[in-house]
């Protein structure tokens, strides 16, 4: 039997929705704040940004970070977690190829590549010219983690979630690299615990709360599964740890973030290719193309919060003066929410459930603050254009 969650326990959001009067975002979003002037804790992040941080300075401290890693001996200097997307390529290739350093991608393979995903890859390493390593877990205990997560906390993404992190940390303290490095700090930049804002790392088991919905791999055996089974999605060992000061850093502290502006970066040095179709649930080509079962993230996102990848984009599009509120507004009104169906079948599938099944989840994390049935239809509370049915 499937139960009923309850959303306002689990993720502690308030119950009644408001949305942010700069951007998309509505207060729902777990550990985003808003000021008295209803302006969400991402967006006054944004104006920060513009105002209070000198990115001269912060390139001269990179640069200052990256001398003290330096190696004589031939070896990596620095990791990479890296799908072969814009913001990873961005990373990676700029980070060999202006700053000299001697560069490790790590790879966690998605659940099943897209042709445009692994041809991004490739391109990477063979078109921006980076060293990668590629890490694909066993695909029935994947299956079985991703039907489980799906049940459990809403979220398919999330065994890809725990290899994408853990696996290249990992894999940096086998090559003995002090220092991992991801893109932006999505807590400061898309709104939630801004604490580690102002500085270019975290502390690694911060990725409890803010990465892993509060679930460790760990936590799964629980549920039946083996430990030997979830051994590739574990965190990195205390030993681990050590090489790596138990953090992890963000290329986004030293680099004001702008996903447009990475996508045309690895346009011209990667190879990057954007997807011939739309996205689904979206309106953009070029964000998270490489996994099939990608769009069921976002899906359930906006089934638990009433915020979708069109919500995200928006939002994030906005705050870069990339498109107008009104603009966004529209936006979201057309493609959020959209069911992810180019994959459909094959999301079945893989987790081996059928259509009827698949529904009845999905409507076990429908809150009755979000949502409320009307002849026989769910429908939207509240929503970003004022026309939900409480609105």
């Amino acid at each position: 039997m499937i139960k009923q969650r309850n959303i306002l326990k689990l993720y502690k959001v308030p119950k009644e929705v408001k949305y942010c009067k700069k951007c998309t975002i509505s207060n729902q979003r777990p550990r985003i704040t808003f000021n008295e002037e209803d302006i969400c804790s991402a967006c006054t992040f944004a104006e920060y940004k513009k105002s209070h941080i000198d990115w001269n300075k912060r390139e001269s401290e990179l640069k200052g970070f990256l001398k003290k890693l330096k190696r004589n001996d031939g070896g990596y200097e620095i990791c990479v977690q890296s799908s072969g997307g814009k913001d990873s390529g961005f990373i990676a290739h700029s980070l060999k190829h202006q700053y000299g350093m001697n560069v490790l991608t790590v790879t966690w393979s998605p659940h099943l590549y897209t042709d445009v995903g692994f041809k991004n890859l490739q391109a990477m390493i063979h078109v921006g010219g980076v060293d990668n390593i590629l890490g694909t877990p066993n695909g029935h205990i994947h299956r079985k983690l991703t039907k489980l997560l799906f049940e459990e906390i809403g979220d398919p993404f999330q065994p890809f979630i725990y290899g994408q992190t853990n696996f290249s940390l990992k894999i940096a303290a086998r090559f003995g690299i002090p220092v991992a490095i991801y893109g932006e700090n999505a807590e400061a930049e898309y709104g939630g615990d801004i604490s580690s804002a102002f500085k270019p790392n975290r502390p690694y088991m911060d990725q409890k709360k803010f990465g892993f919905s509060g679930i460790m791999p760990q936590d799964l055996i629980k549920h039946g599964i083996s430990k030997k089974d979830i051994m590739p999605y574990m965190p990195p060992s205390t030993e681990d740890l050590k090489v790596i000061n138990n953090e992890i850093y963000f290329y986004g502290y030293y680099k004001k973030w702008t996903p447009q502006e990475n996508y045309y970066y690895c346009v011209k040095n990667t190879g990057f290719t954007a997807n011939p179709v739309r996205t689904e649930g979206t309106y953009s080509k070029y964000a998270s193309l490489d996994d099939k079962l990608d769009g069921f993230h976002y899906y359930l996102a906006y089934i638990k919060f009433g915020i979708g990848r069109c919500t995200s984009d928006t939002a994030h599009e906005i705050r870069d003066a990339h498109l107008t509120r009104e603009e966004g507004v529209s936006l979201v009104k057309k493609f959020d929410g959209e069911l992810p169906e180019r994959y459909f079948k094959t999301f079945l599938e893989y987790c081996g459930i059928t259509e009827n099944y698949f529904w009845k989840v999905i409507d076990s994390w429908r809150s009755p603050h979000i949502w409320k049935k009307v002849k026989g239809k769910w429908k939207l509370r509240h929503t970003v254009a004022g026309d939900g049915v409480n609105d």
